[in-house]
């Protein structure tokens, strides 16, 4: 199982070599950092803790910055469940790059969708309206009986106006057409949930190739040698009679 966090960019098209015009989705993807490694998240598997986009620290709080401590300032942080009997490969700090992905790899991509606020029935759940003549004055896209007869009440989770998007929205079987490993940017065919800038993550089979976390060599300070002086035994003079 591999996985990095990234962010909508933008939607474009790139043309294959016949002229066919594929959609795809630009998303800056990485560099990560593992921030924690767990070797039990509840549920019997190991977890691993990533961090993406860097970040002034004066933007992070006290629990925070203890939590990261040793490592750049990371604006998001996902955990992910590993599967059952996986072995655990990376360690605290190591960095993860779009070199764990390859040209058509098969990924499931999770965003939020945009936030439509407070919208009628015709556009949240694509009612198809009232009559707009024969007395129905001003209710063209009125909702109706909401059940006013046989039981008399309103049930649950009837289908009415409110509050649409924002919600956590999984997309799976998207292929990855271009890699630019140089700014770390995915080229994945289709639309992808979110607005510009939207926080996503990318989750695909396969091994998961990180960076080691270089630790840095700490040089001490050799002493001069003091040469010690020699030690001269006083020699007894000999006389021959």
């Amino acid at each position: 199982m591999k996985f990095i966090l990234g962010k909508k960019i933008q939607m474009s098209q790139i043309f294959k070599e016949n002229g066919d015009v594929v959609p795809v989705t630009l998303v800056k993807a990485g560099p990560c950092f593992v921030t924690q490694v767990k070797k039990d998240t509840g549920t019997g598997r190991p977890g691993i803790q990533i961090g993406f986009e860097s970040v002034e620290t004066k933007h992070l709080n006290k629990p925070q910055l203890g939590h990261l401590k040793d490592l750049p300032g990371l604006r998001f942080l996902k955990e992910f469940s590993l599967k059952m009997g996986e072995e655990v490969k990376v360690n605290r700090g190591d960095e993860i790059t779009v070199e764990s992905f390859k040209l058509g790899d098969i990924v499931e991509v999770i965003g939020t969708s945009k936030g439509k606020g407070f919208q009628g029935v015709v556009k949240r759940h694509h009612f198809a309206g009232g009559p707009a003549t024969h007395g129905h004055k001003d209710n063209l896209r009125m909702p109706g009986d909401i059940g006013a007869g046989g039981v008399q009440r309103v049930f649950k989770d009837q289908r009415m106006a409110g509050r649409m998007g924002g919600d956590q929205i999984t997309v799976k079987n998207l292929e990855i057409v271009a890699i630019d490993a140089e700014k770390n940017i995915f080229k994945i065919k289709g639309a992808l949930p979110g607005a510009r800038n939207g926080f996503l993550i990318i989750v695909g089979e396969g091994e998961l190739i990180v960076k080691k976390k270089v630790e840095p060599v700490v040089t001490v300070p050799v002493e001069q040698a003091t040469v010690p002086e020699p030690i001269t035994t006083p020699v007894e003079e000999k006389t021959v009679v």
